[in-house]
């Protein structure tokens, strides 16, 4: 499954890739955020991220108080897919 954030290619059948500024490493976490002066609450962005920047983006979040959950890639998906799927 491609996912449709920052970093993905939805025409590549590539892995998705970092959102950090020119990084093209594969994605292994989702920064999941929100903006609560543009957000409402249970709406989610996403950010994916690499081993290396994972700590970068999510204190960059986190200062701002957007980040609202770190997460695997792979768990992320899996909780994405419908039952029986």
């Amino acid at each position: 499954m491609i996912l449709n954030v920052p970093g993905s290619e939805p025409s590549s059948p590539s892995s998705p890739i970092c959102s950090a500024k020119g990084c093209r490493a594969d994605a292994v976490w989702v920064l999941a955020w929100n903006n609560p002066k543009l957000h409402t609450p249970e709406r989610r962005k996403t950010w994916l991220a690499c081993e290396e920047h994972r700590d970068h983006l999510s204190k960059f979040l986190s200062v701002r108080g957007f980040l609202k959950d770190v997460v695997l890639l792979a768990e992320w998906e899996s909780a994405e897919q419908p039952p029986g799927s």
